[in-house]
């Protein structure tokens, strides 16, 4: 397993592709890292969809969502399942924020979070405007997760 990336080290890229709802409508796209340069981008990376804990934390993403626009930042939600359940997932829970397929682990590989096979350890990394890592927060068991009010604390430390 390769190590998760430095605090203050670019934040790998990758390009995944991505189911967003709005307004009950499905757009489907390829998503980049190095594409939303220019605002913070929160990864949540969570082991699977509809699963229990899962669904506790990008529901609760999701209904705080405002609070991430408020500080112009940008959530992404990434699993190993395909757009197809990522969907079904979504409409399921009214997600508001774009979720990712990585079906080939390669962002779950680069940020050094995979645990083989298709498994994962439940992560969350902050980057920064400029493609900078500046907190991340990778779960030893994935019963819990970090809520939005660590992560609104962590955005706000960006805005200086």
């Amino acid at each position: 397993m390769s190590k998760t990336p430095e605090i203050g080290a670019p934040a790998p890229d990758f390009t995944l592709d991505a189911i967003h709802l709005t307004d009950g409508e499905a757009r489907r796209e390829p998503l980049t890292l190095s594409g939303q340069l220019g605002r913070p981008l929160v990864l949540a990376f969570y082991p699977g969809d509809d699963t229990a804990v899962c669904t506790r934390q990008l529901c609760s993403y999701s209904s705080g969502f405002e609070q991430f626009v408020d500080l112009d930042a940008t959530v992404w939600g990434i699993s190993p399942q395909d757009l197809d359940s990522h969907e079904k997932f979504a409409r399921k829970h009214n997600l508001r924020m774009p979720l990712l397929a990585d079906t080939d682990h390669r962002a779950i590989d680069s940020y050094g979070i995979g645990l083989g096979s298709n498994a994962l350890r439940r992560a969350v990394f902050i980057i920064d405007a400029q493609g900078i890592l500046r907190w991340k927060h990778v779960a030893l068991v994935g019963l819990t997760y970090r809520g939005m009010d660590t992560l609104t604390a962590q955005l706000k430390l960006l805005r200086g």
